[in-house]
């Protein structure tokens, strides 16, 4: 089972993917994926995964000072994509003030690629959203991100039918 749950942290911490494949990955799996379907049940690979995510999300947004301040050590940072990150921390300062830390919880918790926690702790850090905001936000979007996959691994897992969405795509109704 620790092999299981480090597979699980591992595919969680691949950006872009993160738990919207690490979900699907621990409930569907198959011996060949390293992963023994229903040694785990499904709320288990959830609770791992989005532990995890919670915790790489934080993990992330901690790290944006020092990878920051590294950068600022060189010339073409400080040239070119600083000036970039000022020009889009006005252009989204009045959302940010108007949605916040909702906008930033629903945008992680969008279960799709390109938003998540890596991208999420990255906005929140240059457009200088509080950490404990930051966290507050992670933590409810990882949660809507991974009940979201959940249930839809779960539906697909027991072959649940949508007869008005079979009706419209087999039929053309």
């Amino acid at each position: 089972m620790l092999l299981q749950i480090a597979l699980l942290c591992m595919v969680t911490s691949i950006p872009a993917l993160e738990l919207r494949a690490s979900i699907p990955y621990g409930i569907l799996g198959n011996a060949s994926w390293g992963i023994t379907q229903g040694l785990m049940p499904w709320f288990a690979v959830t609770a791992v995964c989005i532990i995890f995510n919670i915790l790489l999300g934080w993990l992330v947004y901690m790290l944006m000072t020092p990878f920051f301040l590294f950068l600022d050590m060189f010339p073409f940072f400080n040239r070119y994509v600083e000036p970039f990150i000022k020009r889009a921390q006005r252009k989204i300062a009045p959302y940010m003030e108007k949605y916040g830390s909702i906008g930033l919880a629903l945008f992680i918790g969008i279960p799709l690629p390109g938003s998540g926690v890596y991208t999420g702790s990255l906005g929140a850090y240059v457009l200088g959203l509080e950490k404990r905001k930051f966290m507050v936000a992670c933590v409810i979007g990882v949660i809507i991100a991974g009940t979201l996959v959940t249930a839809l691994t779960l539906t697909v897992q027991h072959g649940m039918r949508l007869p008005f969405f079979v009706d419209w795509v087999v039929k053309g109704k």
